[in-house]
């Protein structure tokens, strides 16, 4: 009996075990037939134990339907159970038969497998007999939009401009040490060389290799300059031959012992720049003094100059300062041209390459956006309106209409308002809502009508034309007639797309138009447009 018992205990704690690995997935349509383009719900549903792991696709695939969305998984805890429930919105915008595939869900690490669906995807059924079909439109061409291009590229040149000027400062600043020290006599220029070395420690061998190459370019420099002797591209011995025989000579009076002091520095160069040598500092510091030395006997020994070489040396001055004054004028003028370029670059970045070039250019809209703009009140009812200029008024001899103009229609931005009054206004009222709808319509169909007229008149074509009802900015309604046209304006080769806007106050007295013309592809008139439109008011009766 005990046995039974324990193989009944073992029998039931497989089976817990089994139920607490199984479960169960169910998936469900919500139609196997849909419209092309048409939503189908798509519901995955999981029945596993309250201690189950349950893992849905992290991506799932329902080729050859698209997902449109997918929901967040929801639980439902049932007694002893869970329900898992996710659903997919999915589309198709082909017409065919279409199988959705298998979907796997993992419970705890077992796969489950739901059933595939077989689903049919109908086309639209058209009637052409109640819905006309219609030709595909032409492929429209479109103008490329470079504004992102010309940012990129102000963008680059500003960088590029900034790097120039401050590698423009950098030599400027270098070249002009070097016109001060050429403007200098040889004996100044070589005294003030010695004392930039004087501040000078070295340490290194390096340092002192450095520093004795420049003691001995500067005293040879300055013998050559002022003893006339090719001191640079001499050797030391060379030029110590060179100094005795212009002291056998006559022609420098230096001293022996002068020459001698230069000998020794000579050969302890040579040492150093040769051999390697590394003198102490205050070897070396002797050697600038005895060097300085040097050079303030050799100014005391040569003999004063002559009058051709006084001629030759104001000469020579002459031309140097002609070409330091040439050589200023070009690093001024190379700077002013920076500068300038940096200024326009950074205008361009800060507000955009159009503006800032149409400002430069006088493109004509902009200038009158730019222009003092004056507001005032014409006609009668008063109408208050912000134009660039003052309107022209004309008056039509035998009736009672009167235009006030801006420009004609030639011209890049042209402005009409237009009182055609019936009869006298005494008492009138100037609301615009006194005409019935009637009225309104009729006098906005007339207005259409010759607003067309018109157009065709001035040779327009491909009149496109809209009208719709808006509530100005100071709160007065009026009916806005709008669209483009093809206008053959004056100087030009072809006909210029244009834009026109035409604002209507019908009252039953008459009414009051507004007319605003532009080219289409002009960057500043709807900008124009919007002020005036923005300023436009009725004045009311007293």
């Amino acid at each position: 009996m005990k046995i039974k018992i324990v193989f009944l205990f073992i029998i039931g704690s497989f089976f817990n075990i089994w139920s607490q690995t199984d479960g169960t997935i169910k998936a469900t349509i919500d139609s196997t037939r849909v419209l092309i383009g048409a939503q189908l719900n798509y519901t995955l549903q999981v029945k596993a134990d309250t201690n189950a792991l349950v893992v849905f696709p992290e991506k799932a695939l329902f080729t050859p339907f698209e997902i449109l969305e997918e929901s967040p998984i929801d639980t439902l805890r049932a007694q002893s159970h869970y329900l898992y429930t996710k659903r997919y919105a999915l589309i198709q915008f082909d017409s065919g038969r279409y199988v959705i595939p298998q979907q796997q869900v993992l419970v705890n690490g077992f796969s489950k497998i739901a059933d595939t669906f077989a689903i049919e995807v109908l086309n639209v059924a058209v009637d052409t007999l109640k819905q006309p079909l219609y030709d595909i439109k032409p492929i429209q061409e479109v103008e490329k939009n470079y504004d992102a291009l010309i940012s990129r590229i102000v963008w680059g040149l500003l960088i590029f401009l900034i790097v120039a000027a401050l590698v423009y400062v950098y030599f400027f600043q270098k070249r002009r040490k070097e016109l001060r020290e050429q403007a200098l006599p040889p004996f100044d220029r070589a005294l003030g060389a010695l004392k930039a070395l004087e501040a000078e420690k070295p340490t290194a061998q390096e340092e002192y290799k450095m520093y004795y190459s420049r003691m001995t370019d500067v005293v040879r420099r300055y013998l050559e300059e002022e003893a006339k002797i090719s001191a640079m591209e001499s050797t030391s011995d060379e030029l110590l031959l060179k100094l005795e025989a212009l002291k056998a000579a006559g022609k420098l009076e230096l001293e022996s012992a002068t020459i001698k002091r230069l000998r020794a520095v000579l050969q302890t160069a040579d040492l150093v720049k040769f051999a390697k040598e590394l003198p102490d500092y205050g070897v070396a510091n002797n050697d600038r003094k005895a060097v300085e030395n040097v050079v303030i006997e050799t100014q005391e020994a040569l003999p004063e100059p002559t009058e051709e070489e006084l001629r030759e040396q104001a000469a020579y001055k002459l031309e140097m300062q002609r070409k330091r004054r040439k050589e200023r004028l070009a690093w001024a003028g190379a700077g002013s041209g920076i500068l300038a370029l940096l200024t326009l670059l950074g205008a361009m970045a800060i507000y955009g390459y159009y503006p800032v070039m149409d400002t430069l250019m006088r493109y004509p809209t902009k200038v009158l956006i730019g222009n003092q703009w004056v507001e005032s009140q014409y006609g009668t009812p008063p109408l208050n309106i912000a134009t660039p200029e003052v309107l022209e008024r004309i008056a039509v001899e035998g009736s009672n209409e009167v235009h006030f103009v801006y420009g004609n229609m030639d011209e890049p931005f042209f402005i009409d308002v237009h009182f055609n009054m019936q009869r006298s206004q005494k008492g009138a009222t100037t609301e615009p809502q006194a005409a019935n709808e009637e009225q309104q319509a009729s006098k906005g169909q007339e207005l259409i009508n010759g607003i067309i007229t018109n157009f065709e008149a001035k040779g327009a074509v491909n009149i496109l034309i809209k009208d719709d009802e808006v509530t100005l900015a100071s709160g007065i309604p009026a009916l806005k007639i709008y669209g483009t046209l093809d206008y053959p304006r004056r100087g030009a080769k072809e006909r210029i797309r244009t834009n026109y806007t035409t604002l209507l106050f019908a009252f039953q007295e008459g009414t009051i138009t507004v007319t605003m013309m532009y080219a289409k592809e002009d960057r500043y008139g709807a900008e124009i447009e919007g002020q005036i439109t923005n300023s436009l008011d009725l004045i009311k009766a007293l």
